[in-house]
């Protein structure tokens, strides 16, 4: 049997429905049919619930006796008018993109993880073990340790998830939910507690990273080297998915998992292992804002990326280089939110637009199964 024939069985077991709804008289009524088995919106419904997403925000900027286009326009000046902008921009992007990747891989088999955020946490603390318990490692032997210490913590992580789905059939929406406040509750034990720097003036923080412990810098900005981590990364996941027989296995346990286990695919050991995968590198995002961005462990290290590389993993319909697109522009968005400041908004209507986006991304994917046809 043909992938084709193999990841188009539940279309064939789903029919449209049978019960439209019907509205109209004569020549001119039409009758409105759901596809339960369209999982996919059109690219054009991506753009539409982007701009719906814009409209909508504006009119609460507009209520707050704002013009939108103002906001919008400084947002963007702010994020790519100038190379200072590009460089911040890129520096928050890489974050999004590594857990947005993260999450998209546990999304191809409909492991629904909303657990980047404690991966993310879970990484960043892992990575910074190495500096509080190995302070006096050379560079050659601290960063693979950094890098192997972030990867194993976010994989653990989102393992916590993966075996309660797995074995107890626990939902992973609330365990990975539950989990991201787990993390942050033991990151505040840490920097609270027994990894606070003596010297930093009661900062919750840990002491500062040494030069052998910190991700090197790219020119004269803040742009560091973990965007190397966040190439290979998209690049992995692209030749994985496309090139592997894993990545058949994934994309058929993701479109028709009766017909991926009638092939004898097993789908436990797939969401295990997805679920390492996906903590790991959402592990690796956190080690990569650690080293290269604040260089300490601190309290609210992490403004949101695990949750807004759900958004950007969703607005790229889980394509890598799509996600790659996605991630930048949901940093320059982050930037922009700080731009749009001085103009005496808060940097958090980054945060409302994102969550728009997502109401209508999702909302645009319900939209797509109705069809509407003419009677007669």
């Amino acid at each position: 049997m043909s992938e084709q024939q193999l990841t188009k069985g539940a279309s064939i077991e789903s029919p449209i429905s049978a019960s439209p709804v019907k509205a109209g008289a004569g020549r001119f009524s039409f009758r409105i049919e759901i596809d339960p088995t369209r999982s996919d919106s059109p690219w054009w419904m991506t753009i539409l619930s982007v701009a719906l997403a814009l409209l909508f925000c504006g009119i609460f900027i507009a209520a707050n006796g704002m013009n939108p286009l103002t906001v919008y326009t400084k947002m963007i000046t702010g994020a790519f008018g100038s190379s200072f902008g590009l460089t911040e921009t890129l520096v928050k992007s890489i974050p999004l993109l590594l857990c947005g990747i993260g999450v998209a891989i546990a999304y191809r088999i409909s492991v629904w993880n909303i657990g980047a955020e404690g991966q993310f946490l879970a990484g960043a603390m892992a990575a910074t073990a190495v500096t509080i318990y190995f302070p006096n490692l050379p560079v050659y032997l601290t960063m693979p340790m950094m890098i192997a210490f972030s990867i194993a913590g976010g994989g653990i992580w989102g393992l916590l998830t993966a075996i309660p789905r797995t074995y107890f059939q626990v939902n992973e929406l609330i365990t990975s939910l539950m989990l991201n406040y787990v993390a942050v509750l033991a990151l505040n034990y840490f920097v609270f507690g027994p990894w606070k720097d003596p010297q930093g003036m009661n900062f919750p923080g840990t002491p500062m990273f040494t030069d052998a412990q910190s991700l090197p810098l790219i020119g004269d900005t803040r742009l560091h080297y973990g965007i190397i981590f966040a190439a290979i990364a998209v690049l992995l996941y692209w030749f994985l998915i496309r090139y592997t027989r894993w990545g058949y296995e994934l994309r058929l346990i993701g479109a028709n998992p009766e017909a991926a286990k009638n092939a004898g695919i097993r789908i436990s050991r797939h969401i295990l292992l997805v679920m390492l995968i996906s903590g790991g590198i959402a592990g690796l995002a956190g080690m990569s804002e650690v080293a290269g961005v604040s260089h300490r462990l601190m309290y609210g290290i992490s403004p949101g990326y695990g949750y807004t590389a759900i958004i950007v993993a969703w607005l790229a319909k889980l394509n890598p280089f799509g996600i790659v697109v996605s991630a930048f522009l949901f940093g320059g968005l982050i930037v922009g939110g700080y731009s749009v400041q001085t103009i005496g908004l808060p940097s958090s209507i980054s945060s409302m637009i994102q969550g728009a986006i997502l109401f209508f991304l999702i909302a645009g994917g319900m939209a797509s199964k109705f069809r509407i046809r003419r009677n007669g």
